[in-house]
């Protein structure tokens, strides 16, 4: 049976009873010691805990905001490349339009110009028949007249005009 159950342990004579007493008051002294120095431990581990997730905030707030101008970033360069690309189209097109445009009015020119030409062509060969054929007229109105005044009496004079006559047909 344990000695504190028995009543001669509590007399203040017995040195037992001062041993335990001491005991209870050395764990009471130890208890409050390590008490606080938990508490101690445990409340810079608490600071340390709240530092750290106070600089993971912070850290968040940064990478959020690095996010969202990021984002922002992209938003913008999708929206210039949509532009340039409209912008690209509409160059394309009007540069069609306008290669077009020049196209036809060169065609167009070419052929005018081809006109003329055919007409200046058709002019000169009409010009050159026209003289051919008024050589051709003179030749012969000369060698009809001419064997027609041969025949006839000879006279200087006809045979002047006769020599002119070619002269004046063209």
């Amino acid at each position: 049976m344990p000695a504190f159950l028995e009543s001669h342990f509590w007399d203040l004579s017995n040195p037992e009873f001062w041993a335990g007493v001491g005991l209870i008051l050395f764990l009471g002294v130890v208890w409050w010691k390590a008490r606080g120095l938990i508490a101690g431990m445990i409340d810079a581990k608490a600071v340390e805990i709240q530092r750290n997730l106070d600089e993971a905030a912070k850290l968040r707030a940064e990478a959020e905001a690095l996010l969202a101008d990021l984002r922002a970033q992209r938003e913008d360069a999708e929206r210039q490349a949509a532009e340039m690309l409209k912008a690209a189209e509409a160059d394309a097109a009007r540069l069609a339009v306008e290669a077009k445009a020049k196209l036809e009015e060169q065609i167009a020119r070419r052929a005018a110009l081809a006109e003329r030409k055919i007409a200046s062509a058709e002019a000169q060969a009409a010009a050159e028949v026209k003289a051919a054929a008024a050589d051709l007229a003179a030749q012969a109105a000369e060698q009809i007249l001419a064997a027609r005044v041969a025949v006839a009496k000879t006279d200087a004079s006809v045979d002047e005009a006769i020599k002119g006559l070619a002269a004046r047909l063209q």
